[in-house]
């Protein structure tokens, strides 16, 4: 759209107000923007990883090498790379100059969250159900694994006065939500029982240890400058707390003191909070509900609710915002979808010529006879041939205007014109007249081994009750 024709004052706008469309391929489980704002990856059900283009809201690659549920998503800060965890126990880094799979990482336990180095994509951070948080480096073909620590750091007097009660406590800890700081030198961790701890990336070691709440500490997220950070916990209550600029040498941990900035709840419904977001300045904090198909969104300056994001009739889970845009995306626990909400753009036509009016309704005209000059034949074909000589530059893309910190490179992700079942709602398929049924489930999975096959159709049978003839069909009403 030209933004000749777009109020300048819509343009000043930085919080989304209202359902602009939304996307489907599948059913969509977590999803992430890009850092550049361009693509969105979506994890769905099946464990395929779908990557959308924003602005077309196509589907611009499908990535396949799960089986199970996709649990996070992260992206390289070129956005050439992309991490993926699913409830198969295992990470992917994909490559999507050409969709191919550079590592394949396998745990022992299920994967809460997994989430890249800014600096280099061959490492990333995850937590573990039931387990300690790993490090991984992935620069070799095999991944070398680096065992973190989940209990607190405590001050030398409460490393003295402690009993066993306590120390048996902080062994059971487990960390249920890690993420990078934007160097890369520290990770922040969250843990079941409340703690926040700053980990050295380096030397691994605890350097500090915050108490939040008393309970579980869900998910975290940053700002993109790092200096800011959103919690969302099971209390019931999202917490924002502001950071210092962990670079800095001079910093000591042992006097660092951290406080909560604000608390957002819903004293009236008690709402309980699925995930939480920052949007790109860090100035509004937005949630999606339990059990409901609001998202709230509430000011930080003031520590006020702003706005109710309506227009669902299902609950939401995974929110995001863009990058730098005033757009939410949101998925559907029941459809699979993916809202989008951004802000409703009138074309101001007025733009055009300073003399043109809008009107409401049709009004009657007379053409004067003088008003318009009659052109000649000539004239009019002089001016055809002269455009036919211009030479329109159709492939250049400019590039666009980013208020992220993260440097994204060069890298442009190449376009697919044989992507297969893009179509969004592909995975009925008509048998008869009238008569339908779900795709075959092994179709499009000939990537995977007979083992992983074999056990997939193993969970399949055991888990869930046969349909006859392996089909499930139905009439037209």
């Amino acid at each position: 759209m030209n933004l000749s024709l777009i109020d300048p004052f819509v343009l000043a706008q930085d919080c989304p107000e209202a359902i602009t469309g939304r996307l489907r391929s599948g059913h969509s489980t977590s999803i992430r923007f890009s850092h550049r704002g361009d693509l969105l990856a979506s994890g769905r059900h099946d464990g395929i990883v779908v990557v959308f283009d924003i602005e077309t809201n196509g589907v611009a690659r499908k990535l396949r090498g799960h089986t199970r549920q996709i649990q996070s998503l992260s992206w390289s800060t070129n956005d050439r790379y992309l991490l993926s965890s699913g409830q198969d126990w295992k990470c992917v880094l994909w490559d999507l100059n050409d969709g191919s799979r550079v590592r394949t990482v396998r745990f022992e336990a299920a994967i809460f969250i997994a989430e890249l180095h800014p600096k280099t994509h061959m490492l990333f951070v995850a937590a573990l159900f039931e387990d300690q948080p790993v490090l991984v480096d992935m620069a070799q073909e095999i991944p070398v694994r680096h065992s973190l620590s989940s209990a607190p750091r405590r001050s030398q007097i409460e490393r003295e006065n402690a009993t066993e009660k306590q120390a048996a406590q902080d062994a059971k800890q487990t960390t249920t939500v890690t993420l990078f700081t934007p160097s890369g030198e520290h990770i922040i961790a969250g843990t079941n029982k409340g703690w926040l701890n700053i980990i050295n990336t380096t030397s691994h070691k605890v350097q500090y240890s915050f108490r939040v709440t008393n309970n579980i500490i869900v998910f975290v997220r940053q700002t993109q400058s790092g200096r800011d950070l959103v919690i969302n916990s099971s209390d019931r209550i999202v917490r924002t707390l502001h950071l210092p600029d962990f670079t800095d040498p001079k910093l000591d941990f042992d006097t660092l003191q951290l406080e909560v900035e604000h608390k957002f709840q819903d004293l009236v419904q008690k709402l309980s909070w699925n995930h939480v977001s920052f949007s790109p300045t860090g100035e509004y904090v937005t949630a999606s509900t339990w059990m409901n198909h609001h998202i709230y969104v509430w000011e930080r300056g003031q520590g006020s609710l702003v706005k109710i994001l309506e227009g669902t009739k299902e609950e939401l889970s995974v929110v995001e915002w863009h990058p730098f845009r005033p757009f939410v995306a949101a998925v559907g626990v029941d459809s699979g979808r993916v809202w989008l909400w951004s802000i409703l753009q009138p074309q101001r036509w007025s733009a055009l010529a300073p003399d043109f009016v809008e009107v409401e309704e049709n009004v009657e005209y007379i053409e004067r006879e003088d008003e318009f000059d009659i052109q000649p034949i000539e004239e009019i074909h002089k001016r055809r041939l002269d455009q036919e000589d211009e030479e329109v530059d159709v492939l250049t893309i400019e590039p666009v205007k980013m208020t992220s910190e993260f440097e994204t490179g060069d890298f442009k992700m190449p376009v697919l014109l044989d992507i297969e079942a893009s179509d969004s709602e592909d995975e009925v398929v008509a048998i008869g007249a009238g008569q339908f049924r779900r795709k075959s489930p092994g179709t499009g999975r000939e990537w995977m081994n007979d083992d992983e096959m074999s056990g997939e159709e193993t969970r399949r049978t055991n888990g869930t009750s046969t349909v006859q003839n392996g089909t499930k069909r139905r009439r037209a009403g």
